[in-house]
């Protein structure tokens, strides 16, 4: 346990802004599968509208600072590559 007061304060904002950065990448993972279960029933028009969602929150998230720019960047850009599978 912290000595400090201030100290035991920055601890509980610790654990109040882990538990929300948890949430937002729980909730970004859980759009991934979506998407991915989307592509494996060959469903464009579902597929394409939770990429949408999944891009939004992933830049919601580099706003915030859960996640990084360019990972971010990179797993969208992934994604896209996946969903515009089903067009060949």
């Amino acid at each position: 346990m912290p000595a400090k007061k201030a100290a035991f304060k920055d601890l509980r904002q610790n654990k109040k802004r882990a538990e929300r950065n948890r949430k937002i990448k729980s909730d970004i993972a859980a759009l991934v599968r979506k998407v991915r279960l989307s592509v494996s029933k060959k469903d464009e028009s579902k597929a394409k509208e939770w990429l949408r969602q999944t891009a939004k929150k992933m830049d919601k998230a580099v706003q915030k600072k859960v996640l990084k720019k360019n990972s971010a960047a990179r797993r969208k850009s992934r994604l896209a590559a996946l969903v515009n599978s089903l067009k060949k």
